[in-house]
């Protein structure tokens, strides 16, 4: 019995290594000046505009079909339930305890995108996932699973993240009785500095596009006309409606974008065969479309984890220095880790396994099960900077958050109970 749970733990242990080693590479690249703050942030960006949905229109795309596509339906259902269930209970232990601000969103939102991916190509190498599921496509499988929950974080974490940072600051609303003739006045003033930010751009993109000087010119001048066009349409609309309007293009990203085309590629089967059938049975995008958004798409997982090692070398390095020393309170660094590394383990495990064994709400796919379990599970959006910034804090709550990123991630190796835990449930569910 010992011998059948130091197995799997031990290869959990090690993929769980093998994800802090690429965080490392990540803290010498920036020790040693190979990647600055700024280059990490271009490559962040870099990674989650381009290289995430190329990832999840291979991936989805891939694995996603007509007849296979209502596996995804639990992935999506338990996405926005454990979110959901995670605001609340930040906002509640928030608000009961006076917990700083940053509390909230640390416990709602967990790494959903680069950390599971690389951990489970790891678990895949040991020999783990092979231990659930023996087909041959079980690491691109488990990936589509992971991407399709990593979209609903992602859109979740900066539509909602911001107002979970400050839940009490409403915006005021619109005076409709002091408009009158000031919005003749303000859509002047707007067509004039639309026309000056559009020469500005085309001189700009005449010195910095590839494009011939025409072309470019006139693509400059259509952008800004139709951003003109569209502003006149917008400042009709009701105030409600722009609130509506504000709110739902807070979900519209380009992991979404990516996820959507993949769904479209993976369920219309001539789209599908075009993309992933072998080119003697009709694939005639597969050989060089799919390939190079293939290789695209594998850069992110590693690239955006060693983004994370620039981003706590480049933290150390402050609190080397003393800037801005703020102090991480005791009491939210405990609640929020045993939240993501003990009590989400339990539930969802739990959970999970009552699911698959008393309900037919879930297939008869360990693997999914397996990845349901493990969704929840881990430390905290690095995300939670980025969230501090865009609501305005100041230096040393930035530096609190810094420093409880660091200590987060240097024991995110503890994700190898979950990971056992994970697994053990899932052998069971399918022998009973």
């Amino acid at each position: 019995m010992s011998s059948e749970l130091l197995e799997p733990f031990l290869g959990a242990l090690q993929a769980s290594f093998a994800v802090i080693l690429t965080i490392a590479v990540g803290v010498l690249a920036a020790q040693f000046n190979l990647l600055s703050e700024p280059a990490s942030k271009e490559i962040s960006k870099f990674c989650v505009r381009l290289c995430l949905p190329a990832l999840l229109i291979v991936n989805v795309g891939s694995q996603l079909k007509l007849e296979t596509g209502f596996r995804y339906v639990p992935i999506i259902v338990w996405a926005i339930v454990y979110n959901v269930l995670s605001m609340l209970l930040g906002f509640a232990i928030t608000k009961v305890f006076k917990m700083p601000s940053w509390t909230t969103p640390a416990i709602a939102f967990n790494n959903t995108t680069s950390l599971p991916l690389l951990l489970v190509q790891s678990l895949a190498a040991t020999g783990i996932l092979a231990s659930i599921d023996s087909s041959p496509d079980v690491l691109d499988r488990a990936k589509s699973y992971f991407l399709v929950n990593a979209m609903i974080g992602n859109s979740l974490t900066f539509a909602l993240g911001p107002r979970l940072l400050n839940g009490q600051e409403e915006d005021a609303p619109d005076r409709e009785d002091e408009k009158g003739d000031d919005d003749q006045d303000e859509e002047e003033a707007a067509q004039r500095q639309i026309e000056q930010q559009c020469e500005e751009a085309e001189d700009a993109n005449e010195d910095t596009s590839l494009l011939p000087r025409r072309l470019a010119r006139g693509a400059t001048r259509a952008e800004y006309s139709g951003y003109f066009r569209g502003w006149r349409y917008w400042k009709r609309l009701p105030s409600w409606a722009q609130s509506a309007l504000t709110f739902l293009y807070q979900f519209l990203n380009a992991p979404l974008i990516g996820a959507a085309l993949g769904a479209l590629v993976g369920l219309v089967p001539a789209l599908h065969t075009l993309f992933f059938a072998k080119q003697a049975d009709g694939g005639y995008l597969n050989a060089w479309l799919t390939s190079a958004l293939g290789n695209v798409g594998d850069l992110f997982a590693a690239l955006q984890v060693i983004v994370v090692g620039v981003k706590l070398s480049q933290s150390l390095l402050r609190m080397k220095k003393g800037e801005a020393n703020g102090k991480v309170p005791m009491a939210p660094l405990f609640v929020i880790l045993a939240i993501r590394f003990v009590i989400w383990p339990a539930i969802s495990i739990s959970f999970i396994y009552l699911l698959a064994t008393r309900t037919e709400l879930l297939t008869s796919d360990p693997l999914l099960w397996f990845v349901m379990m493990l969704m929840p599970v881990g430390p905290p959006a690095l995300k939670l900077i980025a969230l501090a910034d865009v609501n305005g804090a100041g230096q040393e709550e930035k530096m609190s958050i810094a420093k409880f990123l660091t200590i987060s991630y240097a024991i995110s190796p503890l994700i190898c109970f979950a990971v056992v835990g994970s697994l053990k449930a899932s052998q069971a569910a399918l022998g009973s």
